[in-house]
C-alpha cells in the first residue's frame, strides 16, 4: 500500500497491529520502550497515522540475510545500551 496515496488516517491501537499483523499488546510494548511507531494521543487514545506505520515498518527493508543495513526495527523490549546510558 502507497500511503502517499491514502490520505492519512488514523488507527487505534489494536487496528494498526493488525494493520502490521501483531498484536495491539506488542504495539503497546513499543511504545513503553520507545521501539514502535509514532504514535499520537488525542483526547487521552492512542492513534496511530497510516503513513507512521508504513514507515516503521519500511524500517526492516532487508535485500537480503546478511544486508548490513537490516533489522533496523527493534524488539519491543529495553535495550541494553539505553539501559546503561539510563542508569548514567
Amino acid at each position: 500500500m502507497d500511503a502517499s496515496r491514502v490520505p492519512n488516517r488514523y488507527m487505534r491501537t489494536p487496528e494498526a497491529g493488525r494493520y502490521l499483523s501483531l498484536s495491539g499488546r506488542t504495539l503497546e510494548k513499543h511504545r513503553t520502550y520507545g521501539t514502535g511507531p509514532r504514535y499520537r494521543k488525542i483526547g487521552g487514545r492512542v492513534v496511530y497515522a497510516v503513513s507512521d506505520l508504513e514507515a516503521w515498518a519500511d524500517q526492516g527493508a532487508q535485500t537480503s540475510t546478511t544486508d548490513p543495513d537490516g533489522g533496523r526495527v527493534r524488539a519491543a523490549r529495553r535495550h541494553e545500551a539505553e539501559s546503561q546510558a539510563q542508569s548514567a
